[in-house]
């Protein structure tokens, strides 16, 4: 039988429809002038729109907008970016002549939702960047971002050439350097190994958190593949049709908890690649884009040992086949857990 199945994700649409107008362009606060970015020309031809949901100051203070509208969306499956803003001389060359603001727009693939309020995005899939300059740094890495809702920040680094540095684990110095004093070093792990991460704040001029939510919520289920809402027919038939899909995986980090530790309640949301459909069995099963599980928690912060990175195998009988690498020694492992899953199409 098929459950009828609200759908978030377009009911926040129209509940939030008009924020982004409300909010504006973005207002910044630098000494006693304020800094104003460039309007953004009307969209024309590009539908549906992203839309603003929250902001934040340089302080990191919420200043428009609202906390729950932001953890609404992405219940709902909706898409994430972060547009940020920065000098040039204070974050890409400090002391450089060139005093240029520059923005910044993070696409994040993958989002984890803590106890269904704290929202955690990770960038999955970026190299390191030097902006004006050859375009790429020295090292061929993953620079896995992690963001925070309230602005913390965090990074780690999966080094992909050559073999794995294999130093000492654990915390390091928290140095902080004289030249950046909009960057706040929190702590740093791992620093002589091929995995090293850190936690931080770098002060941006703004941040503003975007949402594009035309996602629909078709179907969910319990780990043993047990019908929760939604219809699985439904979502074969968008399956047939070519939409893309996306899925919500309930407690996917819960082994990266110390031993004895009870579970955080969480759900991961990750894009999926290639999939597949067994007609006679309605079997839907599907790839995912690469995952970076880290430990859940709020916030989400990077510490040695407590994340990876990986693939998923998902199907619709709960079994979640995952290929995950060790970033100390980049050996693969395979394993299979069964998890609770929402399905989203679009």
């Amino acid at each position: 039988m098929e459950t009828p199945l609200r759908d978030p994700g377009r009911k926040a649409f129209i509940q939030n429809s008009l924020l982004l107008t409300e909010l504006g362009p973005p207002k910044v606060a630098s000494g006693a002038a304020a800094i104003v970015g460039p309007a953004a020309p009307p969209s024309r031809g590009l539908a549906p729109a992203w839309r603003a949901v929250v902001e934040l100051d340089r302080a990191r203070t919420l200043v428009q907008g609202d906390w729950e509208a932001l953890a609404r969306a992405v219940r709902g499956g909706a898409d994430l970016r972060l547009r940020t803003q920065f000098y040039h001389h204070e974050h890409i060359e400090p002391g450089s002549s060139n005093h240029a603001l520059v923005e910044e727009v993070m696409d994040w693939r993958i989002v984890h939702l803590i106890e269904n309020n704290w929202v955690a995005a990770v960038a999955n899939l970026r190299q390191p960047i030097i902006l004006l300059d050859d375009g790429f740094g020295p090292a061929p890495s993953l620079s896995l971002f992690l963001y925070n809702q309230d602005g913390r920040q965090a990074l780690a680094r999966l080094h992909l050439g050559g073999p794995p540095r294999e130093g000492a684990r654990g915390p390091g110095p928290a140095a902080q350097d004289p030249h950046m004093p909009k960057y706040r070093l929190e702590d740093e792990w791992d620093a002589e190994t091929n995995a090293p991460s850190r936690n931080f704040v770098y002060e941006f001029e703004s941040y503003r958190w975007l949402v594009r939510d035309d996602w629909t919520e078709l179907y969910s289920h319990t780990a043993e593949g047990e019908a929760r809402a939604g219809s699985r027919d439904a979502l074969i038939e968008a399956f047939r049709q070519g939409c893309e899909l996306k899925v919500a995986v309930e407690g996917l980090c819960d082994d990266l908890l110390p031993t004895g530790e009870p579970p955080r309640s969480h759900e991961t949301f990750v894009h999926c690649g290639a999939t597949y459909c067994y007609v006679e069995d309605q079997l839907l099963s599907a790839g995912s884009q690469p995952v970076v599980r880290v430990r859940p928690g709020i916030p989400v912060v990077y510490r040695s040992g407590n994340w990876d990175y990986g693939w998923l195998y998902l199907r619709t009988d709960g079994k979640v086949t995952r290929r995950l690498i060790d970033p100390y020694t980049l050996r693969f492992a395979d394993s299979v857990r069964r998890h609770a899953l929402r399905w989203f199409a679009r």
